[in-house]
């Protein structure tokens, strides 16, 4: 279940920043799809949900669980903790323990199956983090660890000290930001044996035809791209991500259903190497040297 940086496989998340502890109809009619189209790894955090406060996203999940259990059946659980209101961040080993134990409490489970340290807490040791989430698969709380939002030298400082595998690192990635491609962190991830789950591969919207200026080029390379291949654009800009060898995964957070289809039409379009690399140079703003 936990093979997520298997090489060769194409897979697809979905996410529920978007969603409110009440939504439970619609939670459900999109776990349904997503389910039916072959994704099984769902992704949320302990800071996620909008009007409904602190943990409405995993109220939303546990929700689901008590309406229909088997819908969740075979599905990969992601959360995350360390982000703490009015702090910002916050990876104490009391306040991470604490926060474990509440979202297992949210999400009707006794074990999440990974667990995310959402962001670098700056005033927090890597020895201190590493002994905390140790001490949490020992306990059988979680069953493996990732890292979100950390640099290249914050996760290397992380995994000097931590026993468990470092198993997974979010990130922002996305045809319209291609910083991972120069700045370490996939290649990282590929020495490691590291799992990349992308947030936000959509630019956070930015490739609607009323996204922002400095998008425009990329999305003019994503539309004759799809023209090419006969899809969407949508399709074509989550292919860019799924094409890279990490491999990458990335998280779908539309509530939209026929996005959500268009984004699953990218496990079938593979991309050339130029198509793929007209896409870096329109995000970067310049050819390949």
């Amino acid at each position: 279940m936990l093979a997520l940086s298997e090489r060769g496989k194409k897979r697809l998340a979905y996410g529920f920043w978007r969603f409110t502890a009440d939504q439970v109809d619609e939670a459900v009619a999109m776990i349904s799809l997503v389910r039916e189209n072959g994704i099984d790894h769902l992704d949320t955090a302990d800071c996620y949900g909008g009007a409904s406060g602190f943990g409405g996203a995993e109220k939303l999940l546990g929700a689901v669980r008590a309406r229909a259990p088997k819908l969740l059946d075979g599905a990969m659980i992601a959360t995350k903790a360390g982000v703490e209101f009015g702090s910002p961040y916050n990876s104490s080993p009391a306040y991470l323990k604490a926060a474990c134990e509440a979202s297992l409490k949210r999400l009707a489970m006794q074990r999440v199956d990974l667990f995310y340290i959402h962001r670098p807490d700056l005033l927090a040791h890597p020895a201190d983090i590493a002994g905390t989430l140790d001490e949490l698969v020992r306990e059988g709380k979680i069953a493996s660890v990732g890292v979100s939002n950390h640099t290249y030298a914050e996760v290397e400082a992380l995994k000097r000290y931590l026993k468990a595998p470092l198993v997974a690192h979010q990130i922002e990635f996305s045809a319209g930001y291609v910083a991972p491609l120069f700045d370490g962190t996939l290649d990282q991830a590929m020495q490691h044996d590291i799992a990349v789950t992308a947030w936000s591969p959509l630019a956070r919207g930015g490739f609607a035809d009323n996204g922002p200026a400095e998008l425009t080029k990329t999305r003019e390379v994503l539309a004759t791209l799809a023209a090419k291949h006969g899809t969407s654009l949508t399709a074509a800009a989550i292919a860019f991500l799924l094409q890279h060898p990490a491999p990458v995964t990335p998280i779908l957070g539309s509530t939209n259903p026929a996005r959500v289809k268009e984004c699953v039409e990218a496990l079938k379009l593979n991309l050339s190497r130029r198509d793929w690399y007209d896409i870096v140079e329109a995000a970067r703003g310049a050819k390949m040297p």
